[in-house]
Parts: C-alpha cells; sequence; structure tokens
C-alpha cells in the first residue's frame, strides 16, 4: 500500500515537471516565432539604458558624487526582474482565447502550464539580464565585486523574476482579456517608480520614504548594488535596506508561498 502510494506520488510529481517543461518549451517556440515581442525584449534594456543613464542621469545627484549610471544598472535589473506586465497579458490572452480550456482539459497536472510559462519567461528574462549588463558596461557600468558575487546577483534576480511571474500570471487570470491586462499594466507603474530604483529615497517626504524603502523593488536594487559593489543608497536605518539580499530572498520566498498557490487554485478552475 504504501509503495503504491509513493509510487503514485512520484509519477504525479514526474508528469507535473515533464508537462511543465513541455509548456515552457512551447512559450519559447513562441517567442522564437514572434519577431516583434524578441524585439522588444532584447531592445527594452538599451532604451533603458539610454534614456535614464543618459538623459535623466544628467540632471540626478547620487549621494558621495558616485557616477549615477553605476548606482542606475542594478537598479534596471531590479525593475526587469519585477515587471508583472508580460506574463499578466500572456495569460490573460490564453484565458480569453480559450488556450487556457484546452490545456485544461489534457492529462497534465494543474500547474503545469503556469510552471512553464514562469521558466520560459525566467530563461529570456536571463537574456535581457545579460544584455542589460553588457550594456552597462559598454557606457561605464562595472562590477566591482568578484564572479561568484556577480553570479550570485544574476541567480538572485532570476528567482526574483520566476516569482514575480507567478503574481503576473494570477492576475491575468482574475482578469481573463488581454484588454483588461494592457489597461491594468498602467497600475504596476508606480511599483517600480516609488522606490530607490532612480532615485535616493532620502529627497522624499518621511511617509513617503518610509513606502518606498519597505517595497521589495528597493529591497532588490538595494541587493544588486551590494552584490555588484555599486553605490549603493542611504538605508534610512530600515531593515530590509540594512540586509537588501536576505529581505529579497525572504520577499521572493513570500511571493512564491502565496502566488504560486494562488495561480494554481484559479488556473484549475478557469
Amino acid at each position: 500500500m504504501t509503495g503504491g502510494t509513493s509510487s503514485g506520488i512520484s509519477s504525479g510529481m514526474g508528469g507535473g515537471l515533464a508537462g511543465g517543461l513541455a509548456a515552457a518549451e512551447r512559450q519559447l517556440r513562441r517567442l522564437r516565432h514572434d519577431p516583434t515581442v524578441i524585439a522588444l525584449t532584447l531592445g527594452a534594456p538599451v532604451v533603458l539604458v539610454i534614456v535614464f543613464g543618459y538623459i535623466f542621469g544628467s540632471a540626478i545627484s547620487v549621494p558621495g558624487g558616485a557616477n549615477y549610471r553605476s548606482f542606475l544598472l542594478p537598479g534596471l535589473l531590479a525593475t526587469v526582474a519585477v515587471n508583472v506586465v508580460p506574463s499578466m497579458v500572456a495569460m490573460a490572452r490564453d484565458s480569453g482565447r480559450g488556450v487556457v480550456d484546452r490545456f485544461r482539459s489534457l492529462p497534465i497536472g494543474r500547474a503545469a502550464v503556469p510552471l512553464g510559462q514562469a521558466a520560459a519567461t525566467t530563461v529570456y528574462g536571463l537574456g535581457s539580464f545579460v544584455l542589460m549588463g553588457l550594456c552597462g558596461l559598454a557606457v561605464g557600468w562595472r562590477i566591482e565585486r568578484g564572479p561568484g558575487y556577480a553570479l550570485a546577483a544574476l541567480a538572485l534576480v532570476a528567482g526574483f523574476q520566476f516569482a514575480i511571474t507567478w503574481a503576473g500570471m494570477y492576475l491575468g487570470l482574475v482578469l481573463g482579456s488581454e484588454e483588461a491586462a494592457g489597461q491594468a499594466s498602467l497600475l504596476t507603474f508606480p511599483v517600480t517608480m516609488l522606490s530607490n530604483v532612480f532615485v535616493p529615497t532620502t529627497g522624499m517626504p518621511a511617509w513617503l520614504r518610509t513606502i518606498a524603502d519597505w517595497n521589495p523593488v528597493s529591497a532588490l536594487a538595494a541587493a544588486m548594488r551590494e552584490l555588484f559593489g555599486n553605490p549603493a543608497a542611504p538605508a534610512n536605518g530600515t531593515w530590509p535596506l540594512l540586509h537588501p539580499v536576505l529581505a529579497s530572498a525572504g520577499w521572493l520566498v513570500l511571493l512564491l508561498a502565496i502566488f504560486m498557490p494562488l495561480c494554481a487554485a484559479r488556473y484549475a478552475r478557469a
């Protein structure tokens, strides 16, 4: 009895993983045949570096007189990682067009397709991170610590993107249509802006600074700066900014703990 139950659980886990890999392959194949998405995915990092590094950077000062682009690049990596819009719109599109219903009729785990989409998003997200880093190196950004810390930073930002993708997919399933998801994407903009990604929070009013300092995006940006050895924003005595790597890992785990089961349950009854 016990052996049979254990075998069934193992088989279910293996089937779920296989389904997730198949779903990830589907997402990557669809991306490969969509030149517009590829251009946006690869071109966005270049645009962000140019616009914020050169146009806005000339009007922004960093405490200690540090180079603004050295301060900015880790924050931009965090910005890309927490972008829920692609996964939200993609899942809403599949839900609105009946793709989700077709997948639910297949003999695969209910979390297999969301898992595959999250994995595929992380894979091509890694490409964006690497390209953004290369653009940063071209404009004067430098990795001041060793390669081990750089790889840790890349792993953390990729893990955060994997976690935030589950939140985006859940929102896409709740909204249910591509048009609604596109309009709702405007609401995600303040989350990124109300952080230390682009400017230090010291110039904000006290109540607004508190919100910005406790923003998970601020913790991730500070973690990137710490791991790359780049100029950091003042911590203002806030725990997430005093321990940004630990705080970012905690936010990552919390996001997965909340949105993985929510997304899987919503997908099962979509």
